[in-house]
């Protein structure tokens, strides 16, 4: 079969289409035929060797984990699924290939396309898991930081469906998009605590609604300081990006403590009722996998980046 791989650690150029042997799926799990695949910036920090590890028995790589495609074949002790059927799920031993092995998975919605259900898995997963350790309970604010993005996005629209208030940071040209998830846009950057304040003391059309309970990080860009200034206690704030947020007090996940997989059935039917949506900001054949990857780093990207086979 066709599939993406490389066997150095590099720019996007490193990225190349090979032949290699189908998978097969063990026990409790299940083969696609990929239709799909979603492009998360943990794939191309990987690849470029930003977490250091670069050993060379871990070579060659198959990369990318978020699939969307048709069950062709289910392993033993597999419920719930049938071949023929499209899910979108977390792909092991890589998922840019014409096939590939799902341990976690959900059933599409009719109507969602393979392109949309291929950017959900990790960010879904991502949120709600962070807002699970949170704790968000109906009723109280919510603040999303970097709500324009492919986790930002996925938290608030979940907290939204949980019943809570949310204000989201996101660039001016992104704040229209914010408000249509159902947050209030703030912009991020110098003066932020005090945006935030008069916006939950007042909310964007001047109905009170006390402060921010909770706040979220999913940018990573050094806001963690200035968020555990606006919530009760600095582990009010959890951040999926700055693994320096523990220097005040705040709190990271990086799912070592248990991952929310039951999120991704959430979303399918939050999005089966109109209520959840991913955007595809473009998509790319696989052959120009690399120009995917450059999209995605490039931080200029509302929603997904997605390759398609």
């Amino acid at each position: 079969m066709k599939a993406l791989q490389y066997s150095e650690y590099g720019p996007s150029s490193v990225l190349h289409v090979v032949d290699v042997p189908e998978p097969q799926p063990g026990a409790g799990r299940i083969r696609v035929a990929v239709r799909a695949v979603g492009v998360n910036p943990f794939d191309w920090k990987v690849r470029s060797g930003a977490f250091g590890d670069t050993t060379p028995s871990r070579l060659p790589v198959i990369p990318h984990s978020d699939v969307a495609g048709v069950v062709d074949a289910v392993g033993d002790g597999v419920q719930g699924v049938a071949v023929g059927d499209h899910v979108f799920g977390v792909a092991v031993g890589g998922g840019a290939a014409e096939f590939a092995v799902l341990k976690e998975w959900a059933q599409m919605p009719v109507d969602m396309s393979f392109e949309e259900a291929a950017g959900l898995p990790n960010v879904v997963e991502t949120a709600g898991r962070a807002l699970g350790l949170l704790g968000l309970e109906k009723g109280q604010t919510v603040l999303v930081n970097g709500a324009a993005g492919g986790v930002g996005i996925a938290a608030v629209q979940l907290a939204v469906s949980r019943g809570a208030t949310v204000i989201g940071t996101a660039s001016e040209r992104n704040h229209d998009f914010v408000r249509r998830l159902g947050a209030t846009p703030v912009t991020y950057g110098p003066g932020l605590p005090e945006r935030v304040r008069a916006l939950a003391e007042t909310g964007e059309d001047g109905a009170g609604r006390g402060g921010v309970d909770l706040a979220l990080d999913t940018a990573g860009r050094g806001a963690v300081e200035e968020l555990v200034t606006l919530t009760p206690t600095p582990a009010d704030v959890v951040s999926i990006a700055d693994f320096e947020a523990p220097k005040f007090g705040a709190r990271v996940t990086d799912g070592s403590e248990g991952r929310a997989y039951e999120t991704l059935n959430e979303a399918a039917i939050l999005y089966s009722e109109g209520q959840f949506t991913m955007p595809v900001e473009r998509t790319f054949p696989l052959a120009e996998a690399a120009a995917a990857h450059d999209l995605s780093e490039s931080g200029h990207v509302r929603g997904k980046v997605v390759i398609t086979l």
